[in-house]
């Protein structure tokens, strides 16, 4: 018999009730941005990593503002989330050279948002291969990376004198 071990997995499964409020909310509120893995704010969003990523570089781009719908988001932060999910793509490209790229939101809890009162944009590097049968039928992700090692490697290769908006 072999073993997998991931032991950062046991503090998803033992959580036994939400956090109060809003987790994005909450890392927004303090300072400590590697705690609560923030690789970037800007003034009207920020992007945080996924907890439980579906690969390495597995970001996720969150307006400020807690608002839970599309149509909610004012033109600014409209501007600044979608410059946001452009320099995210360049910044995991530097960092990590993928093939390709899932993009997008779940919008409402029943279209798989895990997160539904808070909207929040994904961005998922892929690349030739990386779906294999540990996902489709061990239902087991492996992750080659820590989430300080990713997070330390977008920050590195965050762009920087891009134009602003």
């Amino acid at each position: 018999m072999q073993y997998l071990w991931s032991p950062w997995r046991m503090k998803y499964i033992r959580r036994n009730r939400a956090p109060q409020g809003c987790i994005f909310c909450n890392a927004l509120e303090t300072a400590h941005d590697e705690k609560h893995l923030i690789v970037h704010r800007g003034q009207h969003a920020f992007v945080i990593l996924n907890k439980f990523p579906y690969t390495s570089g597995h970001v996720m781009v969150v307006p400020n503002a807690h608002i839970d719908a599309f149509d909610k988001m004012d033109i600014a932060t409209c501007t600044e989330v979608m410059t946001l999910i452009r320099d995210s793509i360049d910044a995991i490209d530097n960092a990590y050279q993928p093939n390709g790229y899932n993009m997008g939101a779940n919008l409402g809890a029943s279209a798989g948002a895990g997160i539904a009162d808070h909207i929040h944009f994904h961005i998922v590097p892929r690349w030739e291969g990386d779906t294999n049968y540990m996902t489709a039928i061990g239902k087991t992700r492996v992750l080659p990376e820590d989430l300080g090692e990713t997070l330390k490697r977008l920050r590195d290769s965050w762009p920087k004198d891009k134009p602003k908006q």
